[in-house]
C-alpha cells in the first residue's frame, strides 16, 4: 500500500497516500471509505473537496481500465479514448455514492463506468445519425432475425419479426432501414473488375438534381430583391410566396388588378436584367 504523502496535501483524518495512480484495487476498497465519508462532510468547491475526490479518482482508475478492456476489440475505437469515456462514468459513480447505500462502491462504479462506455459506442459507431430508439432496436433485431433464421431456415419476415420482438410491423421495417446506417462505404469502394477498367460504387448510385442549377439562381436574386423598395418587395411576396393572384393583391393593397399587373411587370423584368448582368 502507497502511504507517507509528500505532496503536503493531506487531510488530517484521512490515510495519506504517495501516488494514488499505484494504489491496487484491493487497497482502493478499504482506502476508498475514509474519503468518501469526509467528501459527504466537506463543502463542495474547498480545497479539502477537491483534494479528496480526486484522490478517490485516482485510486478508482483500476475500474476504468477493468471496464474498458471488456471494449477491447469492439470497433476500431483507440483504448485511451475508451479509458476516458468510462471515468467520466467513475466521477458521475465518485459525486453520487453514498455510505449510507450499505454497497460496495465497486459494484456501485461499474454500471455507470460500463453505460458511459456503451453510450459511446452507440453514438459513434454509427456512420449516420440515427435516433437513439433506432440504435437499440438493431441490437434486438439482430438476435430476432438470428433466431428465426435458426428456426425457419430461412429469413423472417417483417410480420413474423414484429411478433417476436412484440413491435409494431412499422417500427420494425423502420429499424431494418436505420440499421443500413451502422456501416459505410466509400464511393470509391471497387465493386468489379471488367475489360473496361474498374468498377466503383459511385458509377451506380446518385443521379443529376435538376435543381442543383437553381442554387446559384437564388443567391444572385438575394441582392436583387433586396434593392427592391418595400411595396415591390411586398408585391412579391404576396405574388410568389402567399401566392395571391392579382386581383386578390389589388385589394390587400387597395389598388386596381392593372396597377398591379404593371408594377409586377416592372419589377420582374428589372430582377430578370439584373440576374442576366450577374451571371
Amino acid at each position: 500500500m502507497a502511504l507517507m504523502s509528500t505532496s503536503g496535501t493531506h487531510m488530517a483524518g484521512l490515510p495519506e497516500v504517495v501516488d494514488p495512480c499505484q494504489v491496487a484495487p484491493k487497497d482502493a476498497r478499504e482506502l476508498s471509505r475514509p474519503f468518501f465519508d469526509q467528501l459527504q462532510q466537506l463543502e463542495e468547491g474547498t480545497t479539502e473537496y477537491s483534494y479528496a475526490r480526486n484522490t478517490l479518482i485516482e485510486m478508482n482508475m483500476s475500474l476504468v481500465r477493468y471496464a474498458a478492456g471488456r471494449f477491447r476489440c469492439r470497433g476500431q475505437q483507440e483504448m485511451e479514448d475508451i479509458v476516458q469515456v468510462g471515468m467520466i462514468g467513475l466521477i458521475k459513480a465518485i459525486d453520487r455514492f453514498e455510505l449510507s447505500r450499505e454497497v460496495e462502491f465497486t459494484s456501485f462504479a461499474i454500471p455507470y463506468i460500463v453505460g458511459e462506455i456503451k453510450r459511446f459506442f452507440r453514438d459513434t459507431t454509427w456512420a449516420v445519425h440515427v435516433p437513439r430508439r433506432l440504435q437499440e432496436a438493431r441490437v434486438q433485431l439482430a438476435r430476432a432475425t438470428e433466431e428465426l433464421q435458426s428456426c425457419l431456415g430461412r429469413n423472417p419476415t417483417v410480420k413474423e419479426l414484429a411478433e417476436l420482438m412484440s413491435l409494431p410491423e412499422e417500427e420494425v421495417a423502420e429499424a431494418r432501414l436505420a440499421s443500413n446506417g451502422y456501416n459505410s462505404a466509400s464511393l470509391d469502394a471497387a465493386i468489379s473488375n471488367s475489360d473496361d477498367g474498374e468498377t466503383v460504387l459511385q458509377d451506380f448510385i446518385g443521379t443529376e438534381d435538376q435543381a442543383l442549377e437553381l442554387v446559384e439562381d437564388f443567391h444572385a436574386l438575394g441582392p436583387l430583391i433586396d434593392e427592391l423598395n418595400e411595396r415591390d418587395r411586398q408585391i412579391i411576396h404576396l405574388r410568389f410566396v402567399e401566392e395571391l393572384t392579382q386581383a386578390q393583391i389589388g385589394e390587400r393593397l387597395d389598388v386596381s388588378q392593372m396597377h398591379v399587373s404593371r408594377l409586377l411587370t416592372r419589377t420582374l423584368t428589372r430582377l430578370r436584367e439584373g440576374m442576366l448582368t450577374t451571371r
